[in-house]
């Protein structure tokens, strides 16, 4: 069996995923917004 990981080590594991995630999150944020803006300019 594995040993667990220290707690300072799964926090710091934990805080670098939901970094990760949020990062992911804002770029699709980002996308989508970019897209509706190009959409509504090219359909003029």
């Amino acid at each position: 069996m594995s040993p667990r990981p220290a707690p300072a080590d799964d926090i710091a594991a934990r805080r670098k995923r939901a970094v990760r995630t949020a990062l992911i999150a804002g770029a699709i944020a980002v996308l989508v917004y970019v897209a509706f803006l190009l959409s509504g300019v090219l359909a003029s």
